[in-house]
């Protein structure tokens, strides 16, 4: 059940179905390329930590470094709209379901930031093996599951 605030859909920030509309749908494009960054980067990392000619190690340092800067404007933009959207019906914030999701959502920041450290380290000729990568890639799958689960079912 909705209090009562969120049913009446609070008007506080001019609260427009409309606009919440157009933010949902950015908010959802942007989640997809920052989950395309998050699911191929650790691959990347799996085959850099296995390449072992000099050539092959810049090529995956580039390649990491372009699709780092391509999902970290997704994830600023995803964050952006979500918190536009909170702002648009801040009685949102009273329930459950969304409070666990934003908790998943720092988590997935976290992750991204571990990425990055990761590609530093990998950068530097250090990293783990491609093996540990191979499960490091698991993550945002799992947390993508929740997150969807929550969104969506809202139990």
């Amino acid at each position: 059940m909705l209090p009562e605030a969120v049913r009446r859909q609070s008007p506080r920030f001019g609260y427009n179905p409309r606009g919440m509309l157009w933010l949902k749908a950015f908010h959802v494009v942007f989640v997809v390329t920052w989950f395309a960054g998050l699911f191929y980067l650790p691959r990347l990392f799996v085959y850099h930590a296995a390449a072992t000619d000099v050539l092959g190690r810049e090529r995956f340092v580039v390649m990491e470094r372009r699709l780092f800067f391509i999902m970290t404007l997704g994830a600023i933009a995803a964050v952006l709209f979500g918190i536009a959207m909170i702002l648009n019906v801040p009685d949102y914030l009273q329930l459950g379901w969304l409070r666990a999701k934003l908790l998943l959502v720092a988590a997935l920041v976290g992750y991204h930031a571990w990425c990055y450290r990761e590609m530093l380290a990998l950068r530097g000729g250090g990293g783990h093996p491609s093996r540990w990568y191979r499960f490091f890639n698991e993550v945002p799958a799992l947390l993508l599951v929740a997150i969807v689960v929550l969104a969506v079912v809202k139990p």
